[in-house]
């Protein structure tokens, strides 16, 4: 258990920085859309669902942690999915600011949004959908500032795995590389 709580305590701190710099840099109040129907997919409420359901089915995830190329491995109990899988969540896209900001591509079961601005975080986003069910959600993230750059890679394969790949640079402080990946027991 040690080896999760010292690798977790540096990635919470490692996340915590970050979720600081990025709050001090927001000059904006988050403005949520109401009263109308959203524009693009709903992943905030897709992954409130999943959470719930992932919640009460209380299954092991085989997990493993890469920090900077040094990689553990446990089978954990997941006690609150939300907290995991915040990094999804956190790249809802359906914010009134952004109603025209994403390009919209539907092919056969694939619904696909691309960032038409630089700065937006939530870069690119793929939903692949069989018979209106997903089956898998991959998005990708970059955050870029005078003081660090994070890209992320986050990968959802509902009832199976969860990827989170995430690189962060940090003037003075260097480059941290972390992937946490949960093989979602049956």
């Amino acid at each position: 258990m040690y080896w999760y709580k010292s690798k977790i305590s540096s990635i919470i701190y490692l996340i915590s920085s970050v979720l600081l710099l990025t709050c001090l840099s927001a000059c904006k109040p988050d403005i949520k859309e109401t009263g109308s129907a959203l524009k693009y997919f709903d992943i905030k409420g897709y992954f409130t669902a999943d959470t719930g359901r992932l919640n009460k089915l209380n299954t092991p995830v085989l997990k493993t942690i890469t920090y900077n190329g040094v990689t553990e491995q446990k089978t954990v109990f997941i006690n609150n999915w939300g907290l995991e899988l915040a990094f999804f969540t956190g790249s809802d896209i359906n914010r009134p600011a952004w109603k025209d900001s994403y390009q919209i591509i539907t092919n056969n079961d694939f619904l696909i949004y691309i960032a038409k601005y630089p700065e937006l975080k939530m870069r690119e986003m793929i939903i692949k959908k069989e018979k209106g069910k997903v089956k898998w959600i991959l998005i990708y993230n970059r955050t870029k500032n005078i003081i660090y750059q994070t890209t992320e890679k986050l990968s959802y394969y509902p009832d199976s795995l969860y990827i989170i790949s995430k690189k962060q640079s940090v003037r003075l402080l260097g480059t941290n590389i972390y992937k946490v990946q949960g093989v979602i027991g049956r």
